[in-house]
Formats: C-alpha cells, sequence, structure tokens
C-alpha cells in the first residue's frame, strides 16, 4: 500500500515531512508500527464512547467524563488530519479521497455542535444528530486492514455481475408484488402495488415482518414460492463476490518454486540431468581381442 500511497500523494524527497510521512503512512518501521496500534486503540475507544453516550442511564452517570474524553479524542483527531495534510505534497487530494473525508467526519461533528448552535432554527434539524457521526470513526479502521481491501476490491471487479442481479430482483419483486396484489387485494391489507412490492421485498430478504399476511390459499401459495426463492436470492451475491476474491488471489499469489535440498546442498544449483547412455553390447570375437591386448599390455 505504500507504493501506491506515495505516487498518490507525492511522498517527500527529504526533510522532517518525508520522516513524518513515513511514520504516518507507513508500517514497515517500527515508528509507524506503533502509531498505527496506538491510533487504532484511540478509534475503538471513541467508538466505544459514543456507543456508551447513547444509553440514557450511563450517559447520566459518566456525561461529565464522556464530554472530557470526546474533547480529547478530537483534538488527537485533529493534529492527526494536520499531520496528514502537512506531510504530502498533494494535500487537496489526500482531502478529497476516501480516507480524507472519513478523517474529516471524525472531527467534525464535535465542531458543529459546538460552534453551530440551534439558534432558533432547532426546530429544523436536532444538531445533536450531528454527534451521531462520529460512528464514521470506524472506518478508519479500514486502511489497516489488508482483507478490507481486498473485499472492497472484489465488490468493485463484481459491480456489473451484481448490478444485472440486483436489477433482476426488482424486477421478481415488482411482478410478484403486483401478482399478490391482485390475489390478495386492499381486504387483506393490499392496498396497493407499492405496498404490495414492499411486501414482496421483506418476504425475499426475510420471512416477512408479519404486518402483511396473505389470507388466500393462492396468496400463501405466492409467498411460500418468494420465501424459497429469497434463500437463492441470498447465495448469489455471496457466489459472485467469492468467485471473484477466489479468482484475484490465485492472480496475486506467486508461482510455485521447488523445494530446495536442505544443508550444503541448498546453496549448489542441481546440475542437470543427462539421460545415460546404453552400454554398447560387445562380440565374442570382440571380447577374445581386447582380453588379448590386455594381456600384452600386461607383459
Amino acid at each position: 500500500m505504500s507504493s501506491t500511497t506515495d505516487s498518490r500523494f507525492d511522498k517527500p524527497a527529504h526533510g522532517w515531512r518525508r520522516t513524518l510521512f513515513t511514520v504516518i503512512f507507513e508500517a514497515d518501521t517500527r515508528a509507524g508500527l506503533m502509531f498505527d496500534l496506538a491510533l487504532i486503540a484511540v478509534i475503538v475507544a471513541s467508538v466505544l464512547v459514543v456507543i456508551l453516550d447513547s444509553v440514557q442511564s450511563i450517559r447520566e452517570q459518566w456525561r461529565a467524563v464522556f464530554n472530557v474524553l470526546e474533547w480529547v479524542f478530537t483534538a488527537l483527531f485533529t493534529l492527526e488530519y494536520i499531520a496528514r495534510l502537512s506531510c504530502v505534497n498533494k494535500p487537496l487530494r489526500y482531502a478529497l479521497s476516501f480516507y480524507g473525508v472519513i478523517d474529516l467526519l471524525a472531527l467534525l461533528p464535535t465542531f458543529l455542535v459546538v460552534f453551530a448552535p440551534e439558534m432558533g432554527l432547532g426546530y429544523l434539524i436536532d444538531v445533536r444528530i450531528l454527534r451521531l457521526l462520529r460512528v464514521f470513526r470506524i472506518f478508519k479502521l479500514s486502511r489497516y486492514s489488508v482483507e478490507y481491501r481486498a473485499l472492497v476490491s472484489a465488490v468493485a471487479a463484481s459491480r456489473r455481475k451484481i448490478t444485472v442481479f440486483v436489477g433482476f430482483v426488482m424486477l421478481v419483486v415488482l411482478v410478484m408484488g403486483t401478482l399478490m396484489y391482485v390475489v390478495e387485494g386492499p381486504p387483506h391489507g393490499f392496498t396497493s402495488i407499492p405496498v404490495a412490492v414492499y411486501w414482496a421485498i421483506s418476504t425475499m430478504a426475510t420471512v416477512g415482518f408479519g404486518d402483511l399476511v396473505p389470507k388466500t390459499d393462492l396468496g400463501r401459495a405466492i409467498a411460500s414460492v418468494m420465501m424459497l426463492v429469497g434463500w437463492g436470492v441470498l447465495a448469489v451475491p455471496t457466489g459472485i463476490v467469492t468467485a471473484e476474491m477466489a479468482r484475484r488471489g490465485s492472480d496475486d499469489e506467486p508461482a510455485a518454486l521447488p523445494v530446495a535440498q536442505r544443508g550444503v546442498l541448498s546453496m549448489v544449483e542441481p546440475a542437470p540431468t543427462v539421460p545415460a547412455v546404453p552400454a554398447k553390447r560387445l562380440t565374442p570375437a570382440a571380447r577374445r581381442r581386447a582380453l588379448a591386448q590386455h594381456r600384452r599390455g600386461a607383459r
């Protein structure tokens, strides 16, 4: 990932900015690894604080502590964001990238809550909702996971197949919803085609929510078919993405290498094998001549 980052954001050639770039964007050094581990711990702790802060009983008891921790986390993420912008030669490109936007969302809600109070517009939008955007900090963990990037690339490579599949599913739910509207009708709760399509989607995706239930025998038969089709519908996208991940994984793996011998023999290149030449068979007369020549030489 470091080579890709170097080319996208233009790694500085020398100086403190290059050192800071190595620590922040690269994890092959001890300082970079420690920075990543510390940042992961801060991200998990901040998201945990957001989750606990949403529980009313816990928030009433630990409100002051949560406020202090929130400002500490915001200050740390602000320093990290400024450091990332300052150590690249193309800060605007990083700010507009996926991770740059996530980094901005991690710290922006706290400042908006403070500097944009309701001021008479509270009835239009509750500013406290902005605090929920802090959950976006969890996406900052994605940059540290190779498996996450592999999954994203596999989904992106399968987007055309998934788009065609989603179009087919929408066609099925539209047809089945319309059919259910004709069969059941308003007396049984299917007051319109959109309502029937909603029932078809909920039935195909799960097993229905119970708010709309077919009453006729034909309607129940259609519902049974929709439930069975739903099992296959859930399996198709998984198969598409899994096949793409397997294909990309096989392309990325290096070719199999021969197993080297152990010890000193592993340092020596094996000599090419030469097929053995079969020995020439001698006739009895040639054997006698060779024996006589050998005796004369011995004398």
